[in-house]
Order: structure tokens, then sequence, then C-alpha cells
């Protein structure tokens, strides 16, 4: 597989560098609810390149990463134990790259390239 339609990378802003092993789900808009369609762990640069299909449908999209899990490997206190991005895909768009700038108490996110 190539890279996928939707990637993404953490970095963890207070230690000032990436967050390895996150488990990270990308979910599709169905109807009223939301349907898994990919699944993806950071690599040790805090990278997914492979989530879910490497071509989507425009619609609604969410990334979800397992923040609790991150936080307690490096025995770290968080208020967040998950991050939830939602998002808009164009089909028309070649890529969407979906960074998180992560925190114990904070979070950023941009679209990125």
């Amino acid at each position: 597989m190539s890279v996928s339609h939707v990637t993404t990378h953490i970095l963890d802003t207070t230690l000032g560098r990436p967050a390895p092993g996150v488990a990270v789900v990308l979910e599709a808009r169905v109807g009223d609810g939301w349907s898994g369609i990919g699944t993806g762990l950071t690599d040790a640069d805090g990278r997914v390149k492979e989530l879910g299909p490497e071509r989507l449908e425009s619609g609604a999209y969410r990334l979800r990463f397992d923040t609790a899990a991150y936080f307690a490997g490096i025995e770290t206190d968080a208020f967040f134990p998950e991050v939830v991005l939602t998002f808009l895909v164009d089909a028309e768009q070649a890529h969407y790259h979906v960074p998180l700038l992560l925190s114990p108490f904070a979070y950023s996110t941009y679209r990125g390239s």
C-alpha cells in the first residue's frame, strides 16, 4: 500500500519530540454515527503513513488518538484521555495530513501538507 489519503503526525510539545506508539483510529461519518475504516500506531517519528484507504470519498471523517495510553506509558498525568479531530475531505484533493501537537493539558492541530 502507498501512503493513505489521510496521514497524521504527533509531536509531544512538552518534550519537544515525536510521540511514538500512539494508537490512532480513522472513522467515517455514516448517517448519524461513525464507522472505523483504518487504524494505525505512530512510529518512532510520531507518524502514521498507512491509515485507511488510499482514496476517500468526500465527506466527514475523524481521527481518534488514544492519548491516555501514551501519557501513562511515559508516566505523565494528563487531562485529555482521548483527542478527536473531525474534518472534511474533498475527494478531489490528493492528500490530507492532519498533525496533532500534544501536551498533557492542551492540544492543537492544523491541516498540514
